[in-house]
């Protein structure tokens, strides 16, 4: 399978890489650990502990396998060469809601990146779909699980 291109800043692909170095030395070592120990126990058919080491083990490795199919395709964008003439990816954009008047402020990042309280949202998220190459003055309407948001954009930096 071949894997998807993301686009991530330096750090956070450093984050990503630090994250599965982790899961592959201390995580796989605690869940072996902790599959010894319930192996320890006795009868195996009846031991709901080795049954959940063995579950914990399954999720670790899918974590495993899935940030290796990530970092596969993964590329470092060079923020000083984001173009602050539309919004694109790792684009610092000021927006504000026209239902509340408010300005809200957020930075188009990678789907592993994103993180609401950080103000960072996904380019794949309903917002930063609507957002994406748009200019600033332009007025989207984006429908959000809540309904209909109506964003008017004020000021894209980087």
């Amino acid at each position: 399978m071949i894997a998807e291109v993301s686009y991530f800043t330096k750090e956070g692909l450093e984050k990503l890489n630090e994250e599965l170095k982790t899961l592959k030395t201390k995580g796989r070592a605690d869940i072996a650990h902790a599959i010894q120990e319930a192996r320890d126990k006795g009868d195996l058919s009846e031991n709901a502990e080795y049954d959940a080491a063995k579950d914990a083990q399954g999720h670790l490795e899918a974590r495993i396998a899935s940030l290796e199919h990530v970092l596969a395709g993964a590329r470092i964008i060079d923020e000083s060469n984001v173009d602050t003439s539309k919004v694109m990816i790792l684009s610092k954009v000021v927006l504000i809601n026209h239902a509340t008047k408010k300005e809200v402020r957020y930075s188009l990042v990678s789907e592993t990146e994103a993180n609401l309280k950080e103000g960072k949202i996904s380019i794949k998220s309903p917002i930063g779909q609507g957002l994406l190459g748009k200019k600033v003055g332009d007025v989207i309407e984006i429908s959000v699980p809540a309904g209909k948001m109506k964003l008017e954009i004020k000021e894209i930096g980087r």
